[in-house]
């Protein structure tokens, strides 16, 4: 018997979904969630009392954060996760290192792989992959989420406007780290109303001054962030990078909860409508 269930997206969104019987969480099971989004998925279900442990993204809601936590989701230890002794493990497309699966393959630990994606789609099957593996009835709730996001996109795409938007990830060291194509990002900003300006490269990648300045974003796009990761927006946009840009001109800099806004769960309806109200003056 397979002792780790892969998910697949597509299956999820067109099948019913079947796991091996040991990749099933039983009633009261002790469960360990990987990701942000899955975590939350957990909790919509109402089944978050059946947590034991969560990662770092793992922020919301609230009581999660009183779980103990087994470190970031691509950097995770077998010490840490069997530390908590979980009896099936939900996460997240990309947890790791690749090392510290095998790990935890070889201890038989049932291990449910949900595949990341980013449209309505994508998250309902998320949320039906997170509701078998927990053996609770899902399909409501993924579909009123899908419906939910189909119908912010559709108010968001209203808008005659298409504001040019740089998503920055970073800035530290004064280099912009920014996003391409085929990432949450992207997807987010296509889905508000918004166009990115940086679609002609795919996934994350650091930008010359010359390179961002001569992509003339109208809005910069970041992640809410505090203490050493924080940027005044003044010290952002004297930024040899950006300080000829429109943005820059305008001072516009839009800044949302990172979860929320990339992490293609429950929530991502209310991220489109928010982002697209910050783009769209609405």
């Amino acid at each position: 018997m397979k002792r780790r269930a892969f998910c697949s997206l597509l299956g999820a969104a067109a099948l019913p979904l079947t796991l091996p019987r040991a990749s099933i969480a039983a009633p009261g099971a002790d469960v360990l969630s990987i990701g942000g989004s899955v975590t939350e998925i957990v909790y919509a279900l109402g089944q978050g009392d059946r947590l034991v442990a969560r990662d770092s993204t793992s922020t919301y809601p609230a009581l999660a954060r009183d779980l103990p936590d087994v470190g970031y989701m691509r950097q995770l230890s077998p010490e840490g996760v069997l530390s908590v002794r979980p009896s099936l493990i939900l996460s997240e497309e990309g947890a790791g290192p690749p090392e510290t699966i095998a790990v935890l393959e070889e201890a038989a630990i049932p291990f449910v792989t949900v595949p990341e994606g980013f449209d309505a789609a994508a998250v309902a099957a998320k949320i039906r992959a997170v509701g078998a593996a927990l053996e609770v009835d899902a399909e409501g709730f993924a579909s009123n989420t899908e419906a939910q996001i189909k119908t912010a996109v559709a108010e968001a795409s209203a808008h005659d406007d298409r504001p040019k938007v740089m998503f920055v990830l970073s800035a530290m060291g004064g280099r912009l780290m920014a996003a391409g194509t085929g990432t949450a990002a992207d997807a987010m900003i296509r889905m508000s109303g918004g166009r990115n300006v940086m679609s002609g490269m795919t996934g994350y990648k650091p930008l010359s001054d010359e390179a961002a300045a001569a992509a003339g974003p109208e809005v910069i796009l970041m992640m809410d962030r505090g203490g050493d990761h924080a940027i005044a927006p003044d010290d952002l946009f004297a930024m040899p990078a950006l300080a000829v840009t429109p943005a820059a001109s305008g001072k516009r800099l839009v800044t949302m909860d990172g979860l929320k806004m990339l992490g293609f769960g429950p929530r991502t309806a209310d991220a489109v409508t928010e982002l697209s109200a910050a783009l769209h003056g609405a």
